[in-house]
């Protein structure tokens, strides 16, 4: 069954306020993705259209933007082990233009961990399945309390 994810919150960490660019509901200028999540296939997953003001080349997303979902893709998954885990590299493939206006799901997806450090993965595809950007990365899981302690509400 589907689980809503909500920010940033695991159950190490609870944030009063989610300001994430992507899934932020505190951001007046952020996305405002929701992603949902299956803990039996190790996925996390969004559907969303994408308006006007995310517009690179004409009728069609900047490429900044389909990093910034793929990030938050993969970076979501971690979740599903109420684990806080950074981006610290990842690898992107462009492959068909990411149209504006249509309904599109971003899947993330766990591959493999070893000790802290989680290899994710994850797509963008049309309504109709086609894969238009894929994603793999590497996140490093943190402790929570210290990232809490420096950069905690003030």
């Amino acid at each position: 069954m589907a689980k809503h994810l909500s920010g940033h919150n695991t159950k190490h960490i609870t944030l009063p306020k989610n300001h994430c660019f992507v899934c932020g509901k505190d951001n007046p200028d952020g996305m405002h993705l929701k992603f949902f999540f299956d803990e039996g296939h190790r996925r996390a997953w969004s559907r969303f259209k994408l308006p006007r003001r995310y517009q690179g080349p004409p009728g069609h997303a900047h490429g900044g933007i389909i990093a910034t979902i793929l990030d938050e893709a993969m970076g979501k998954v971690n979740k599903l082990r109420s684990v806080v885990a950074l981006t610290a590299s990842m690898q992107i493939e462009y492959l068909h233009p990411v149209p504006l206006g249509e309904t599109l799901l971003a899947e993330g997806t766990e591959r493999r961990i070893r000790g802290r450090r989680h290899l994710n993965a994850a797509e963008i595809r049309s309504e109709d399945g086609q894969v238009l950007a894929r994603s793999k990365g590497i996140f490093i899981a943190i402790d929570p309390e210290r990232m809490k302690a420096k950069f905690g509400p003030r």
